[in-house]
């Protein structure tokens, strides 16, 4: 019958340090609604403030792809040197806008260095906890700044995360069929493009290997569900 309190959102800036003794600062908190130009200005000028080098941005978003192969990252930054030696997951796209990614744009139309990092998650996880994603993208951020950042713990956490998927996909057909069908096309689009075998995580965080559309990925699963079904493909 009232309301009992309130958390009030915040956007902190922390000065961290990593395990050899390097500092860094870390930007965490809801991401703005609104006003996103007044709130690029007032990143930039603390990048300048600063001195920031490098401004890396995170993210997850779902997509097809199954949680028993390596977790895969695209990679955009402001010039191409900042992600020399990775292939792109996909061509031209447009996607909604994103904070983040106007940050990124805006930085680099003043010269600044910026870069992005998305992680894959699978799309029947995208409501979980998922820590291999966040692990996945700390490796990507250690590795494009040179800073040590330990991921042990978040590794230990997704094996056990791992165990329990299997363990639920096992005891479901259905999920088990799903998974199945997302594993197939995710190795023969991986093969056809030479990229890394299945398990070769550092190949596929080292962006080699490209990775199916939605659309495709799609039209595969409907089409395995089909045929489980004994359904004949609709014309065309």
């Amino acid at each position: 019958n009232h309301w009992e309190s309130y958390e009030d959102p915040h956007l902190v800036l922390h000065e961290m340090t990593d395990a050899a003794g390097v500092r860094f600062l870390l930007l965490e908190g809801a991401e703005p609604d609104i006003l996103w130009e007044r709130f690029v200005d007032a990143v930039r000028g603390l990048v300048e403030t600063y001195g920031v080098r490098l401004t890396i941005g995170v993210h997850g978003i779902p997509m097809g792809v199954p949680h028993t192969r390596p977790t895969s990252v695209t990679a955009h930054a402001t010039r191409a040197e900042l992600v020399a030696g990775r292939d792109p997951w996909v061509g031209t796209v447009q996607v909604p806008g994103a904070m983040t990614n106007l940050l990124e744009y805006r930085l680099g139309r003043k010269g600044l260095d910026a870069m992005g990092f998305a992680v894959h998650v699978p799309h029947y996880l995208a409501q979980s906890d998922y820590p291999d994603a966040a692990a996945a993208l700390i490796e990507n951020v250690a590795a494009a700044t040179e800073l040590t950042l330990p991921t042990g713990l978040l590794r230990a956490s997704a094996e056990a995360t791992r165990a329990e998927l299997d363990e639920q996909v096992a005891g479901s057909a259905e999920v088990g069929a799903v998974v199945q069908a997302l594993e197939q096309q995710y190795d023969a689009y991986v093969a056809a493009r030479g990229g890394a075998a299945p398990g070769d995580e550092q190949g596929l965080l080292a962006g080699r290997g490209g990775f199916p559309t939605a659309d495709e990925l799609g039209a595969e699963l409907e089409r395995y569900l089909a045929e489980q079904r004994g359904d004949r493909p609709p014309d065309g």
